[in-house]
């Protein structure tokens, strides 16, 4: 096997995805067999300048080059070959933020990230005048707001694009971004899989009267679907890549993407009627969209698949933190009485004792707010739980409250989907520490949403394995085969999925419990109003 990895390794038969997330940057290496054979990670962190959320471009070059540096290096201890060319590229990042450049290639402004909530007047704004939900970390929402704003470096713009489609514009000169990533920096058009230009014209005719040089067309980067071809590595892109000297240039790159799109990719969710949901300190879903929405939801962003599908995407700020706080509680309770506490032994208990709970949780309540919660309109966050002296008090209900109010937010969003526009959803695959116990996160899932919920072991992988894929698609496609059929018969025939159907006392059971939710949002409310943010003044 490992004189197989050597020859692919030889002869370029491999693929590299980068991604930059918001504290880590990975690469990973796969073979033709879609296989990780090498990966190399960067720890970094976003820093607060002048009061906006950004990190330095030294940071970023350099984080690229370690993570690069050490996935070479572990080819090298691994399979005794120094790293000189692969058969193709991809960057993935965050999504959204603003990237703003002179005509000299010079940044204008540091880089605004996703995270900064400072363009509400705008996002409300354009939000109204293109009737179509702009979020506030878009990239045109940031780029209204600085003109809002009237700030000095408007004028002099000639480029915006993401920190993906940084990267790929350094490393190639090519000023690309795949259609997923293009889809948060302005709203695209299904039909003609480029950005909406109608409300492109909306946009120029808003701001005519500022007498700008530039038109927004011109300074946004072209649109790329997944399979072509957006660059090749040039030499200085490849000395940028690997300081060594190692790595040569003409390597073919694919379309920068966004991580919601690598996302898609590593969980083969690209389809119409499927969709991922991924559940961490926050938790999202993405529905593949058969057809548009009939009205504008400040709940559900739209996106697209790498291959231009149009994606409803409803976001929520609060999942696992208050599980994982109360289970740190009863951790030290447990090691109060002497025992030591093995942590997925704690949880997998734990877990399966929501399983014995009553179907809506015994009348119990919770709000898991560690931060604010936008699809409920609460600003500041305030971790509630509250019952009645009727309420059933035990374990297995408190358990599955816990687990219950980690999606209660998000079912909110999903039910517009589903039950205002009637968006058909045939399975769902979830990912995220909290399915490490088996069964019991996804019969919550599959209870929220009401549809299969599958997790499978590839979702693990992430989302630089997301963009290897991607990047191995533009090299292993076979003429027009569509990236839907290219994951399915290819990169995921052998994936065993473990698949959950909804169970029906489970489903009202959770409907009952979000009555008792929505009701009780005013609870959340009085705790934010009246309990002060620190306790010690």
């Amino acid at each position: 096997m490992d004189q197989d990895v050597k020859q692919a390794i030889a002869n370029g038969a491999t693929s590299l995805g980068i991604e930059l997330g918001s504290t880590r940057i990975k690469a990973v290496l796969i073979d033709s067999r879609f296989e990780t054979i090498a990966s190399g990670s960067h720890e970094w962190e976003n820093l607060l300048v002048d009061g906006y959320w950004t990190y330095n471009l030294a940071d970023i070059i350099k984080g690229l080059q370690a993570a690069y540096g050490e996935m070479k290096q572990e080819v090298k201890r691994q399979y005794g070959v120094t790293l000189q060319s692969v058969g193709s590229i991809g960057f993935s990042a965050m999504m959204h933020g603003y990237m703003a450049f002179d005509s000299a290639g010079e940044l204008l402004v540091p880089f605004r990230t996703w995270r900064n909530a400072t363009t509400g007047a705008a996002a409300k704004a354009l939000t109204d005048l293109f009737r179509f939900n702009i979020p506030e970390r878009w990239s045109i929402a940031h780029l209204y707001q600085a003109i809002l704003n009237e700030e000095q470096h408007v004028p002099r713009i000639d480029y915006i694009t993401t920190l993906a489609g940084y990267i790929h514009w350094r490393l190639t000169g090519s000023k690309a971004l795949g259609i997923g990533d293009a889809s948060g920096v302005f709203p695209i058009d299904e039909a003609t899989q480029d950005y909406n230009a109608s409300m492109i014209r909306q946009f120029d005719e808003l701001i005519a009267a500022k007498g700008y040089p530039w038109k927004l067309s011109g300074i946004l980067p072209k649109v790329y679907n997944a399979g072509e071809q957006a660059g090749v590595l040039t030499a200085e892109g490849a000395a940028i890549l690997d300081p060594s000297g190692d790595l040569q240039a003409g390597i073919p790159l694919c379309p920068p993407e966004g991580d919601a799109g690598t996302g898609m990719v590593a969980t083969n969710s690209v389809r119409k009627r499927t969709g991922n949901i991924s559940v961490g300190t926050s938790v999202f879903a993405m529905i593949v969209l058969e057809k548009e929405l009939s009205a504008v939801y400040p709940e559900i962003d739209i996106v697209t698949t790498p291959d231009g599908s149009p994606v409803g995407m409803v976001h929520a700020n609060n999942c696992s933190s208050d599980i994982n706080a109360w289970l740190g509680l009863f951790r030290e309770f447990y090691e109060a009485m002497g025992q030591k506490a093995d942590a997925g032994q704690l949880f997998s208990v734990m877990f399966n004792k929501a399983l014995e709970a009553d179907p809506d949780g015994g009348g119990l309540l919770s709000y898991g707010y560690f931060s604010g919660e936008n699809i409920t309109g609460i600003d500041k966050g305030r971790p509630l739980f509250v019952r009645s002296p009727e309420s059933r008090f035990n374990l297995a209900n408190f358990m599955r409250t816990h687990l219950f109010t980690a999606f209660a937010a998000l079912k909110i969003g999903m039910d517009i989907l589903t039950k205002k526009e009637n968006v058909a959803i045939d399975s769902i695959l979830a990912h995220g520490g909290l399915f490490k116990t088996p069964v019991v996160g996804q019969k919550m899932v599959a209870a929220a949403l009401n549809v299969p919920v599958s997790v499978m072991a590839t979702a693990g992988e992430g989302g630089a394995w997301g963009m290897a894929i991607l990047a191995a698609y533009l090299t292993n496609k076979e003429g027009q085969e569509p990236l839907d059929a290219f994951l399915e018969n290819k990169v995921f025939k052998d994936a065993k999925g473990e698949e959950i159907h909804p169970d029906a006392s489970d489903v009202q059971g959770f409907e009952l419990f979000m009555e008792r939710y929505i009701k009780g949002l005013a609870i959340e409310q009085a705790a934010v109003d009246h309990l002060v943010e620190n306790w010690r003044e």
